[in-house]
């Protein structure tokens, strides 16, 4: 793990950032949204109905990319933030900030399809369940980081409130992931996994694209973001600089 130091601060140049982030960001998002359509498309016509749930497991293949990526944009701020503060990494907030909005959508993504998935199977739209329950506090941990990290921004702040917001949110991520083990709730318990999976493959199969689809997309957008708010800081600075010259 040496040589991640040195390779992060190898991008810390915005300039020598953006020469690397402007053509990866295409070959992530294209890529993406192939694999979307492709698992879309063979979850919805080539897989077979459940035997308990019929046609509506087919929700699976944008429900678990989005609770995935819900959990792991967070993941992302966490990691940025702890960069920030202890290395200094110039560009590790502007990476936080960017995770910030697509984790929330994906996060809100989790919560809708849930809903809609449960309203058949479970009975009901909305279970003060431990799954559901904590992935609901995260989406507002998310919304309090997007303003948290605004608000600073706004204020001329170093960013270290935020970074730090973003450190002890991540405390969240471990109580979604065995909520189904430490309560016995509602949601099922853990159905898919890297060695055991209770869902047969005949339905799983599409999952892995739709999955790789998403996180490929979810990577782009956070590239694009990022590149957004450096262009965005680089012409505030051009306009600081004419008035004062000026």
């Amino acid at each position: 793990m040496t040589w991640l130091v040195p390779s992060l601060h190898a991008l810390a140049n915005p300039a020598r950032f953006l020469k690397i982030a402007r053509p990866l960001t295409p070959a992530l998002f294209w890529p993406g949204v192939a694999l979307i359509l492709f698992g879309a498309w063979a979850g919805l016509t080539q897989t077979p109905p459940d035997y308990l749930q019929g046609e509506t497991v087919r929700i699976l293949y944008i429900h678990v990319p989005t609770a995935w990526l819900g959990m792991a944009g967070w993941s992302g701020i966490a990691i940025s933030s702890l960069s920030y503060l202890i290395w200094r990494h110039p560009l590790a907030m502007t990476a936080a900030r960017a995770c910030a909005v697509p984790g929330a959508m994906f996060a809100a993504l989790c919560l809708i399809t849930g809903s809609i998935w449960g309203r058949p199977t479970w009975g009901t739209w909305w279970q003060w369940d431990g799954r559901l329950t904590s992935m609901l506090l995260l989406f507002f941990v998310y919304l309090g980081f997007i303003g948290l990290a605004r608000a600073d921004a706004d204020r001329g702040g170093d960013g270290r409130i935020a970074a730090l917001y973003g450190v002890a949110g991540s405390v969240l991520l471990p109580i979604i992931r065995y909520s189904v083990v430490w309560w016995n709730t509602l949601h099922q318990g853990q159905s898919i996994g890297l060695t055991k999976n209770t869902i047969d493959n005949s339905i799983l199969w599409p999952l892995p694209f739709t999955l790789g689809g998403f996180t490929l997309f979810f990577a782009a957008i956070v590239l694009m973001r990022m590149r957004a708010m450096l262009a965005t800081a680089k012409a505030e600075a051009r306009l600081r600089r004419m008035a004062v010259e000026a």
